[in-house]
């Protein structure tokens, strides 16, 4: 046995490469915890810099908390398209990172002991996977969405081959992937269905494609959450030829940092709560904030609201007086609680005042949701989001009002029906006794003899035979 703990002729060293934005992030830091957890050697590799303070505070915390997590930095190099900036600054890391991904090969050869395989964010995978077929390093594409999401995501370069597009009257409302309903056009993301160029379509068209050509893909989800995708792309009705999809979430939750409860949660009854939270990246307009803020109110129910003025938190400086105005400000006090400094969702989540979630639907956030047994509000506001909505309305656990559209679209849902809507889901007690059975469902898919369980251990029971001694 090595000094580390580790014992060198049977412990698979693997390195984890996320990409920018804690969608991404957050689920790489669990898996890594997970993974070292099961006795499995990994070094974590950061791309320097990080676009926001709260990805920077996460990676400091993980290293401090498992120092047995090997750190190694990649150290990213400055675009030369600087047009690229005018898009969504996550986005333009995205290709930052994947423009400074050449810099990976040294740093993946000089790793000892050597590694037994690579598991890469799905940003990355047209830039990475040359690299480790050349190092003839196995190369796991990490896909931090739903399942639904993937065969989206692994059909698209098919749809936009002018070879392959097929110009019938039902296209222009659908999108058809094979052996799944067709999903409506509304519900994809716009910069895809673009005729101009943009980072998102480039992005899904260049990645997805690659992905075929991993060693497997890794999903954050189980088949209680997305079993009709899970089980079309395992027999091969989404795409042929398609690497082993491995299933292993909901990835467990890990506190990394303990803070100090919410002495306002404390003071609330049981599940009379709803917190209000639309993600580390999502930034409404004034209005819409405005409007949000008088619906709350309007509904009577007590409530938590997480306010974000920026995509990026360094950038969000603006108080809550000047986003709100006073008035707002003083209806609020009586039965809400306004904060714009960070909070661990998972703690607030877990608290027994929680009753409700209103969300963006990112798929951290659902999972999260989802592991505590709270019903779901949802709000898509870009990207695959509406695809989780509906993936949540359907197994019962969430309500999604399709009319409220994306963000940024010219309709601002005004503060009375959002009071009526706050007002149905706490009171749904259906969907509340429902979100307890799939909360006890996803954890036991991850407790050992779970299904999430079995194939993670399998997986790392396969990377001891790639072992170099």
């Amino acid at each position: 046995m090595s000094s580390s703990g580790y014992d060198p002729k049977l412990t698979p060293h693997v390195a984890l490469l996320p990409s920018a934005g804690m969608g991404h992030l957050t689920p790489f830091i669990r898996l890594a915890v997970l993974l070292t957890t099961s006795n499995v050697r990994v070094t974590f590799i950061t791309p320097y810099p990080t676009v926001s303070l709260s990805e920077s505070q996460s990676l400091s915390h993980l290293f401090s908390t498992f120092p047995r997590i090997t750190r190694k930095q990649l150290h990213l190099l400055p675009l030369e398209d600087p047009s690229a900036k005018s898009e969504d600054p996550f986005y333009y890391h995205f290709e930052v990172i994947r423009h400074s991904s050449h810099l990976l090969s040294p740093l993946l050869s000089s790793l000892s002991p050597p590694l037994s395989a690579l598991i890469t964010d799905m940003s990355l995978a047209s830039t990475v996977i040359p690299i480790t077929d050349a190092l003839q390093l196995p190369n796991y594409i990490f896909f931090t969405s739903s399942a639904k999401m993937l065969t989206l995501f692994l059909s698209f370069h098919i749809m936009v081959d002018p070879r392959d597009r097929c110009e019938t009257s039902e296209m222009k409302d659908f999108i058809k992937i094979a052996g799944l309903e067709p999903i409506p056009r509304s519900w994809i993301p716009p910069p895809l269905l673009q005729d101009t160029k943009n980072l998102l379509k480039s992005y899904f068209i260049e990645n997805g494609k690659k992905m075929t050509e991993s060693s497997g893909i890794l999903v954050n989800t189980n088949e209680t959450v997305d079993g009709e995708s899970l089980e079309a792309l395992s027999k091969g009705k989404v795409l042929r030829g398609l690497p082993p999809v491995h299933a292993i979430g909901p990835l467990p939750p890990f506190n990394l940092e303990q803070s100090q409860p919410l002495a306002w949660l404390d003071d609330q009854p049981p599940g009379s709560v709803l917190y209000v939270s639309f993600g580390s990246r999502t930034a409404i307009s004034r209005e819409q904030i405005r409007e949000l803020g008088d619906g709350l109110v309007r509904s009577g129910k007590r409530f938590l609201w997480v306010v974000k003025d920026k995509k990026v938190d360094k950038e969000d400086s603006l108080e809550l007086m000047d986003m709100m105005g006073q008035q707002l400000m003083e209806r609020m006090k009586e039965k809400g609680f306004v904060v714009k400094n960070w909070l661990n969702q998972e703690e607030v989540l877990s608290h027994a005042a929680v009753g409700g979630f209103l969300s963006h639907s990112g798929w951290n956030s659902i999972t999260e949701a989802l592991w505590h047994g709270v019903p779901m509000l949802l709000w898509p506001q870009h990207g695959d989001q509406k695809i989780n909505a509906e993936l949540v309305e359907r197994i019962g656990v969430g309500m999604w009002v399709k009319s409220w559209g994306w963000c940024g679209e010219a309709m601002v849902v005004k503060g009375e029906e959002i009071a009526e809507t706050v007002g149905e889901l706490l009171g749904n007690q259906f969907m509340r006794s429902r979100a307890a059975k799939v909360r006890n469902e996803v954890r036991m898919a991850v407790d050992e003899g779970g299904s999430s369980y079995k194939r993670l251990a399998d997986l790392i029971e396969s990377w001891k035979g790639l072992v170099v001694v």
